[in-house]
């Protein structure tokens, strides 16, 4: 089986096991997710959903936030860590998005990056999540199971996403995106990954010498 065959097994079983995956963040407009996807480096994204809701009500518009005194943003984002970096960062993304596209989240990755606190990650959740652009998001999460499962051998996320592009139909990159994600959350664990109980354990390297000893695996559309 080669790697582009390996991964469209991989697809279909983790499909059947998380059929609504999505992104865990809340949000109603592309600019909260721009902001919240912001707000999440180095902490959940359930952190990040405590607090969204109050940031989001005092601050409704990018114009807003660009105008908000620092040290009341500080407050509303300090439990999600580093929060005086992300508020610098939100801030200045806000300012950003009002001046430079006035007030309205652009789509396209070029533009994307020129927004402070934004890498190709957090564009790619945006385009994918909003605009319905293909993308390959690359977390922690989804670089540890494409590495496990020897899918790829670059450890640079944007390494990651042109390998990982390359080998997968362009129609299934974001939902490929959420499977694997999910997966490393509830199965694929950075410490002790739930192996005996991980549907494509037969497709991963990392399971090693356990291939054909293993009772429960069920190969096939089954």
């Amino acid at each position: 089986m080669d790697k582009k065959e390996q991964l469209q097994t991989l697809y279909r079983y983790l499909k059947k096991e998380y059929p609504d995956a999505h992104t865990f963040l809340d949000y109603t407009t592309p600019f909260h997710l721009l902001i919240a996807v912001i707000l999440s480096a180095q902490t959940t994204d359930d952190q990040v959903n405590r607090v969204t809701p109050a940031l989001f009500a005092r601050y409704r518009t990018p114009s807003e936030l660009a105008a908000a005194d620092r040290g009341t943003v500080e407050s509303l984002v300090f439990s999600t860590g580093f929060y005086r970096m992300k508020t610098r960062n939100i801030i200045a993304a806000a300012q950003t998005v009002a001046s430079v596209f006035g007030g309205t989240v652009p789509e396209e990755m070029h533009d994307l990056l020129k927004i402070p606190g934004v890498g190709r990650k957090s564009a790619n959740v945006v385009r994918a999540h909003c605009f319905g652009k293909p993308a390959i998001i690359v977390d922690t999460h989804f670089s540890r199971v494409v590495q496990r499962l020897g899918l790829t051998e670059e450890s640079a996320p944007r390494k990651i996403e042109k390998e990982i592009a390359r080998i997968a139909d362009p129609g299934i990159w974001t939902d490929l995106s959420m499977v694997i994600n999910v997966h490393g959350r509830k199965r694929c664990f950075a410490k002790k990954p739930d192996c005996e109980g991980c549907s494509v354990r037969l497709l991963c390297p990392f399971y090693g010498p356990f291939y054909e000893s293993s009772p429960g695996f069920v190969s096939g559309d089954n």
